[in-house]
C-alpha cells in the first residue's frame, strides 16, 4: 500500500487515524514540524505527504514551498483548521494535490490517498466497465432500424467512448471499440446506400451540406456581428477536443451534426455548403464557375460568389465578408484586421489547416510519425489550434461579444484496406471516390452511382459514373498495386462513405 509522511505538531492526538491507516496496510511516518518533514522527505521517498498548515516554526505553506522544489511529483495534501479563502488560494497556487479542513476523520484521509494514488486506476476501471455496458446497448441499437438521427446518436456515443478510452490507454478496450466502430461503419454504409437518393431528391432527408446554411445559419444572423467559421476537414472527435478549449471563452449553446453530401470532398461538399445547392444545380445556375474534377485550376475559387447569391436568396441585405485562410500569414493578417470585420453583420471564415494536415500526413514522413493513429491525429490538431491565429481569432470574437457558428464541410477517415479499381486515363485520382467511364470495381466495396443525375452530380460526358468507397477502404489501381497500397495505407482520406466523413459537427457559441 502507500508509504505516507504526516507532519503535524499535534500528531500524538491523531493516533487513532494512524492506527486506522496502518490497519489498511499503509506505512505511516510521523513528524512534528516543517523542518523535520523536509529532513525526512530528503532522506526517503514517500507516496503521499500530509502537511498541517498551522505548525510552529515553518508553517505548512512554507514547508510546501520548499518541498515542491525536490518533490515535484509527490502529491501533498494540506490540512488546516482555517477556512480563510486566502490560505486556500495560496495552498492551491502552491500546487497541492488536495485540501482538507480539520477536524478530519480517518475515512477522509483514506479517500485522499485513494484519490491521489489510485484515482487514475479507479477511473480507468470505471470507464472500462461503463463502456462494456454501453457496448451491449450500442450493439443492440445497431440491430434496430435506425433513422438519420439514430445514426448521429450512435456516432456521438462512439466518439464519446473513443475520447474516454484515450485517457485509460487500455489497448484491449480500445481494440474492442475499434471493432465496434468498424461494424457501425459497415451498417451505416448500407443505410446511406439505401436512402441517399431519396434524401437529395425529395428534400425530406436529414440536414445536409446544401441545406445547413438556410436552415441553421442564416436565421441566426442579427444586427450585431456574427461569424461562421468553417474548419475544413474537421471531424466530430476533433471538434469535441477543440470545444473543451473554447469553453473558457464561450458558452456552447448547442452542438449538433449534419450529413455531408457525396463525394465528401472539398470541391463538392464545401461548394454545396456555401451555394445552398447540390453540385449539378451549381453547375447549371453558375455556368463557368463550377469546375469538374478534370478541369484545370482551383475547384473552390467562387465560394464567395456562391455565398453572396445564397444570402441574397435568403433576403439578407446587410454587409458580409468572406475570408479563406490557407497559410499562417493569411491567418495572422486576418487577426490584425479583425476590427474591420466588426463592421459586418455576417462574416464567413474558411480555415484550411486540418485539411492540409490530412494531406501532409500522406505526403510527409514526419507527419506520419507524429500522427500514426486517430488519437495522435486528434492530439496534433489540438496542439496546432492552441498556437494558431485561429485561436487568436476566437479570443477576439469572444472579447467583442460575437456569436459564432463553427462547422465543417466533411470529415476524414484513416484508410486501412485497399480495393482494386480499373478506369481509363481520365478517371479522377481521389482515393475515396472515382468519377469516370467504364469503371471496373468490387461491387461490395462501393456505392455506385451509375446515373450521376440521381445524386445531383455533374458528369463530364454521357457515360460518366461515380463510385464511393465504403468504410475504411481506399482505391488502388492494379498497376504498381503493392507500392501504392503500402504508400497510402493508414493515411487519412476523404471522399467516400463513413461515419467519420459524413456525420459532421455544427456548434453554436455565444461569448461569455
Amino acid at each position: 500500500m502507500a508509504k505516507i509522511l504526516w507532519a503535524d505538531d499535534e500528531i500524538d492526538m491523531l493516533k487513532a487515524h494512524i492506527i486506522f491507516l496502518e490497519g489498511k496496510g499503509n506505512q505511516v511516518i510521523t513528524v512534528k514540524s516543517g523542518n523535520e518533514a523536509l529532513e525526512k522527505a530528503a532522506e526517503e521517498d514517500f507516496d503521499i505527504i500530509f502537511l498541517d498548515e498551522n505548525m510552529p516554526g515553518l508553517t505548512g505553506l512554507e514547508t510546501l514551498e520548499r518541498m515542491k522544489v525536490s518533490k515535484k511529483n509527490t502529491p501533498i495534501v494540506m490540512i488546516t483548521k482555517s477556512e480563510e479563502e486566502s490560505i486556500m488560494e495560496e495552498a492551491i497556487g502552491g500546487r497541492i494535490a488536495d485540501y482538507l479542513i480539520k477536524p478530519v476523520n480517518p475515512n477522509q484521509i483514506l479517500l485522499a490517498i485513494k484519490k491521489n494514488l489510485e484515482g487514475k486506476r479507479l477511473v480507468n476501471e470505471k470507464t472500462n466497465s461503463n463502456y462494456q455496458q454501453e457496448f451491449r446497448q450500442i450493439a443492440m441499437d445497431m440491430q434496430d432500424r435506425l433513422d438519420e438521427d439514430g445514426w448521429i446518436d450512435i456516432y456521438d456515443k462512439l466518439v464519446y467512448w473513443e475520447l474516454e478510452l484515450d485517457k485509460s490507454k487500455d489497448p484491449g478496450m480500445q481494440e474492442i471499440l475499434k471493432m465496434q466502430k468498424s461494424e457501425a461503419n459497415s451498417q451505416f454504409c448500407k443505410f446511406v446506400e439505401k436512402n441517399y437518393f431519396d434524401w437529395v431528391s425529395y428534400g425530406d432527408g436529414p440536414l445536409m451540406s446544401h441545406t445547413v446554411l438556410q436552415k441553421e445559419v442564416f436565421p441566426k444572423i442579427t444586427s450585431k456581428p456574427s461569424f461562421l467559421v468553417v474548419i475544413d476537414n474537421l471531424r466530430l472527435d476533433q471538434w469535441k477536443l477543440l470545444s473543451n478549449i473554447l469553453q473558457d471563452k464561450f458558452k456552447i449553446e448547442r452542438e449538433d451534426s449534419f450529413y455531408a453530401i457525396l463525394p465528401t470532398a472539398t470541391q463538392y461538399a464545401r461548394n454545396a455548403l456555401f451555394a445552398g445547392l447540390m453540385p449539378s444545380e451549381i453547375a447549371k445556375k453558375f455556368p463557368g464557375k463550377w469546375k469538374n474534377d478534370e478541369d484545370e485550376g482551383g475547384k473552390n475559387m467562387f465560394e464567395e460568389d456562391f455565398l453572396a447569391a445564397n444570402l441574397k436568396s435568403a433576403g439578407f441585405k446587410g454587409k458580409f465578408s468572406y475570408n479563406k485562410i490557407t497559410n499562417l500569414n493569411a491567418g495572422k493578417k486576418l487577426v490584425e484586421n479583425f476590427n474591420n470585420l466588426l463592421n459586418n453583420e455576417f462574416n464567413a471564415v474558411v480555415y484550411n489547416f486540418v485539411d492540409m494536415l490530412s494531406h501532409a500526413r500522406t505526403d510527409m514522413e514526419v507527419i506520419r510519425e507524429l500522427a500514426d493513429d486517430d488519437a495522435a491525429y486528434r492530439s496534433l490538431t489540438v496542439s496546432w489550434f492552441e498556437h494558431s491565429p485561429l485561436y487568436d481569432l476566437f479570443k477576439l470574437m469572444a472579447k467583442n461579444g460575437c456569436d459564432v457558428i463553427v462547422t465543417t464541410d466533411h470529415g476524414t477517415i484513416k484508410c486501412d484496406e485497399p480495393s482494386k479499381i480499373v478506369g481509363d486515363k481520365n478517371t479522377t485520382t481521389n482515393l475515396r471516390y472515382k468519377q469516370g467511364r467504364n469503371l471496373d470495381y468490387k461491387e461490395k466495396d462501393v456505392f455506385a452511382v451509375r446515373n450521376p443525375a440521381d445524386a445531383y452530380l455533374p458528369k463530364s460526358n454521357l457515360s460518366s459514373s461515380y463510385v464511393f468507397a465504403k468504410e475504411a477502404k481506399f482505391f488502388v489501381y492494379p498497376n504498381n498495386y503493392n507500392h501504392y497500397m503500402n504508400y497510402y495505407k493508414n493515411t487519412f482520406q476523404h471522399g467516400g462513405i463513413s461515419l467519420e466523413e459524413m456525420i459532421v459537427p455544427i456548434a453554436f457559441l455565444k461569448a461569455k
